[in-house]
């Protein structure tokens, strides 16, 4: 019974391929062809590539879902991470340069040409024989008024006409049989017409091979920065906290031995002591923030950055739209970024306003720091942003630099993310 409705649901998933998703894939191909013939004519057909990239990925990622949904087949999304393009006409120019020269937006191209012929083969094979196969059960039970009013024709090897009345039943045991046949096939042509769909809508090998090679690249950064890190604190701690505890026990230890000779001096030592405690101390919290700041653990990404920005001598307004806690990792690194963002913005843009934005949308958590500074800044150059780069990359993130000379100064990252907590963190703040 179970493997019946399997089969049965097979059938209607190909009548979903065929008849609902006719229209948007015919929608698809005239807006690819329109495009593509306007700018072989006159180069206008340019201005309708974003908004056709921007519908083609919309359907790709329709089907994708039902295949993933329906056949259990995942296909991976093949897309770079998309810049921060900017306003105006230079902004929708760089637009239309990023999908112009994105091999996806042309594969997605030539899968909305090719999958209404290779769809109707495979999704739409099954659908059609149970179809035809219930058209043999209406002309048998339709018999009469089909031929008395001049039908004539035939159903598969069946006559259908006046004076074959002996055949009557016939169309019904070949329409069951037929019926039965597609039921037996549609998982099979479904599963190939999953199958022909991760042909054009999957990462090509050279995606996959170039993915391996980030991924490498930005492990070894990791570890890098890591060994660094760890090379840091050890450095921290042998030079502050453990010469304070060490020069701590030598006063105390002086302190016992004047105790009874010389009680002030002992006194004195005593109250050295403990303000080498006191430093230690600080420079243990210090560091501890530092490492992973206790608000970030607590309290969760946005309170950490609106501590940031309390904490910081500019003015900074912060606006968040994220919904619940991230993943640890990806908070501090968002986190560490804004903090080296904000430092940068501190040490070099002679700003006395920042906003930063932070909201999540489709799958990203998109954070945007603006300041009303001098501007001129340059990636190449800056190592504060490379930093910020090469900590986002670990997470497949990305980093987009807006800074015309006179400002203002835009840096916006990105970081593929989903909510792991109910909690929302909402609002602005501003400090």
């Amino acid at each position: 019974m179970t493997n019946t409705k399997k089969r049965l649901s097979a059938v209607a998933e190909g009548g979903f391929w065929f008849f609902v998703m006719l229209l948007p894939m015919l929608v698809g191909y005239v807006a690819l062809t329109l495009s593509v013939s306007l700018v072989a004519s006159i180069g206008l057909g340019l201005l309708l590539i974003p908004p056709t990239a921007a519908y083609l990925r919309w359907l790709a990622d329709l089907r994708r879902s039902r295949v993933r949904q329906w056949r259990g087949i995942d296909i991976p999304r093949p897309y770079r991470a998309a810049p921060e393009f900017g306003a105006g006409f230079a902004g929708y120019w760089r637009r239309i340069r990023f999908h112009g020269t994105d091999p996806a937006f042309w594969r997605d191209g030539a899968w909305v040409l090719l999958d209404p012929v290779v769809g109707t083969l495979l999704a739409a094979v099954p659908i059609g024989l149970v179809l035809n196969g219930l058209y043999g059960l209406v002309i048998s039970v339709m018999w009469s008024v089909f031929t008395q009013h001049g039908f004539n024709d035939w159903y598969l090897f069946v006559h259908v006409h006046r004076g074959n009345e002996g055949l009557r039943w016939a169309p019904t045991a070949l329409g069951v049989l037929e019926a039965a046949f597609g039921v037996a096939i549609a998982p099979a042509m479904l599963n190939a017409h999953a199958r022909w769909s991760r042909v054009l809508l999957a990462p090509t090998p050279a995606q996959i091979r170039a993915r391996l090679k980030h991924l490498t690249e930005t492990r070894a950064d990791a570890l890098d920065t890591q060994a660094a890190e760890l090379r840091r604190i050890e450095r921290d701690l042998h030079d502050g906290a453990q010469a304070r505890l060490v020069a701590m026990g030598m006063h105390l230890n002086a302190a016992s031995q004047l105790l009874e000779k010389d009680p002030e001096a002992a006194q004195k030592l005593l109250m050295e002591a403990r303000d080498s405690s006191a430093r230690a101390l600080t420079e243990l919290r210090d560091l501890v923030r530092g490492i992973h700041p206790p608000v970030l653990a607590d309290r969760g990404l946005v309170d950490a950055v609106r501590a940031l920005a309390l904490d910081s001598p500019l003015d900074i307004a912060v606006h968040a739209e994220v919904v619940g806690r991230l993943d640890a990792p990806l908070e501090s690194a968002a986190y560490f970024a804004v903090s080296e963002a904000l430092t940068n913005v501190a040490k070099h843009a002679r700003a006395t306003q920042v906003w930063i934005d932070m909201r999540m949308a489709g799958g990203l958590l998109k954070i945007t720091v603006t300041d009303n500074g001098i501007g001129g800044a340059d990636q190449a150059r800056g190592t504060g942003l490379h930093g910020i780069e090469r900590r986002l990359a670990t997470f497949d993130g990305i980093l987009a630099l807006s800074s015309p000379r006179g400002g203002p100064t835009i840096v916006t990252m990105e970081l593929p993310c989903a909510s792991s907590s109910p909690k929302t963190s909402s609002s602005s703040a501003t400090g």
